[in-house]
């Protein structure tokens, strides 16, 4: 009887994964993408996640890494894998078209408007309450990445040594990214070829 509710559960999940669901979904999340890519993460773990199953923590962080390896756009680059997972190629239209349509619309209606706009101390002070609301939500995405990616005392070397070199000694991001995969790539191997010798 479990598995019958499991089995059950797990069509029902499929179901939802329509090209139109995937859309919707990722035009909610690109309607509260203030900030930028580097808050889609909590949004995404929130919708994708904890409401409808689709993915797991783990798939997301890795999505979110690969995102931020190619070149574009995070959130686009983002929702394109997640789409893909979820419906291969309909899925990553579905989802790339759904997270840049909000920004598309705003930047039309507001484009001719906004320089008059930003004058007014209401949208002022809507800018100083979202600007609050975008650190949270980077503080949460460093958090939920920290939590998957530094498990072990390399790993921690890995992102100490990336955070002091790029605060305090100005080092390119590409650079810091391409030495970490090379080192992360020769610790598992070394770790692998340990275990093949035991």
């Amino acid at each position: 009887m479990p598995k019958e509710i499991a089995k059950d559960k797990q069509l029902l999940i499929n179901m939802e994964k329509t090209f139109w669901n995937i859309y919707k979904t990722f035009f909610k999340v690109g309607t509260l993408l203030l900030g930028g890519g580097y808050v889609i993460l909590p949004l995404l773990q929130s919708e994708l996640v904890d409401k409808k199953k689709w993915a797991t923590s783990d798939e997301l962080c890795e999505y979110y890494a690969l995102g931020q390896s190619v070149p574009g756009i995070i959130a686009a680059n983002m929702s394109i894998f997640v789409g893909y997972k979820l419906l291969k190629q309909k899925g990553a239209i579905a989802a790339a078209t759904g997270i840049v349509t909000p920004a598309f619309m705003a930047i039309v209606l507001i484009a001719r408007v906004l320089s008059e706009l930003v004058h007014f101390h209401t949208v002022k002070s809507i800018f100083w309450g979202v600007g609050i609301g975008v650190v949270i939500l980077v503080f949460l995405a460093v958090k939920e990445m920290w939590n998957k990616s530094v498990v072990d005392k390399f790993s921690f070397a890995i992102a100490a040594a990336a955070f002091t070199l790029s605060a305090f000694f100005k080092v390119s991001p590409v650079i810091l990214i391409i030495t970490s995969a090379i080192l992360g790539i020769s610790y598992q191997s070394y770790k692998r070829n340990r275990g093949k010798i035991r």
